[in-house]
């Protein structure tokens, strides 16, 4: 019995893939001897005016895409707060017993009165959160053609909008105030007393938490007294500009720890910001948490800095809240 000899040349036998563009498109077996046309593996491409070809993960992770996702944030979130402006439904919590135009904002009624039912609400909402989902996706991916001015731009536009709309899905901001008005403007402990007992007050039918003691920190409850010495609608519009300034901060001393990390700030900061379960659902909901993430945030920029004392300093105050 004969035996066949391996073949002299390693890859004798392999197939082969072509980095030319002028192949068959056909995966190819290289042998000796042989002239067969090398298989061409290429990405798609776009044809533009005048001759010009984009290759898919250009047209995709390139400073348009970038830009163009930017302007889908912006868009998609000012649709989002005109919907929540134009009258009461089930993104804004007991807006169907009581909507008032101070809660409403300034965009209240500006295109009218949208009557849709919850389910086509739900449904709508869900496709806007893939919607930008995706739209934050690429922008992370083509963050490195973008510039920090643009990335700027957007995250303020973003707290802007956001600042011009009801409180989103929750109604935590109307329990900081009724907690506030229950020990400064009735000289109740909110440790020890629950909203319920302020019955009377006007903040007690906007807010959710009549059986509860207060969860928070003695320092948040102290900041949040002057409130209660102010009317409600105006105690709702200083909480939330606040609330919504502490956003930027925290921001802001995301993007110092990364520079002081050598990471590119860009990226530190559209991952943050940019991320759409952050600025429709924290921002948007106008959470005390950006009380407690700014002075802790801000205690590992002090340790970046080597200011050991003054950070534990900053840890301490978000303790308190």
């Amino acid at each position: 019995m004969r035996q066949e000899s391996a073949p002299s040349n390693p890859t004798e036998g392999a197939p082969v893939l072509a980095t030319s563009t002028g192949g068959s498109g056909v995966l190819a077996t290289s042998g000796v001897g042989t002239a067969q046309p090398e298989a061409t593996v290429a990405f798609p491409r776009l044809r533009l005016p005048r001759g010009r070809v984009l290759s898919l993960p250009q047209a995709i992770y390139g400073p348009a895409a970038g830009r163009a996702a930017l302007t889908t944030l912006v868009l998609g979130t000012l649709a989002l707060v005109v919907f929540d402006t134009a009258g009461p439904s089930v993104l804004v919590p007991a807006s169907n017993a009581a909507f008032a135009g101070w809660e409403a904002g300034p965009l209240h009624g500006l295109f009218g009165t949208l009557s849709v039912s919850a389910t086509a609400v739900n449904w709508s909402m869900s496709g806007l959160l893939i919607v930008l989902l995706l739209a934050y996706g690429v922008v992370l991916a083509a963050v490195r053609t973008l510039s920090m001015r643009a990335i700027a731009v957007c995250v303020v536009a973003l707290h802007v909008i956001l600042l011009l709309s009801p409180p989103f899905q929750l109604t935590d901001l109307f329990n900081y105030l009724a907690f506030a008005r229950l020990g400064s403007l009735h000289g109740l402990n909110p440790y020890t007393h629950v909203i319920g007992q302020e019955m009377h007050d006007p903040v007690y039918h906007l807010s959710n938490w009549s059986n509860l003691h207060s969860p928070y920190g003695e320092l948040f409850t102290a900041l949040s007294y002057p409130l209660a010495w102010m009317p409600v609608s105006v105690a709702y519009w200083v909480a939330k500009v606040v609330t919504v300034l502490m956003s930027l901060g925290l921001i802001a001393l995301v993007w110092d720890c990364a520079r002081r990390l050598g990471r590119d700030p860009r990226f530190a900061v559209a991952l943050v910001a940019l991320n759409p379960v952050y600025f429709v659902y924290a921002i948007a909901g106008f959470h005390n948490d950006f009380f407690m993430l700014v002075p802790s945030t801000a205690a590992i920029d002090l340790l970046l800095a080597r200011r050991d004392r003054a950070a534990g300093a900053s840890l301490m105050l978000a303790v308190g809240v």
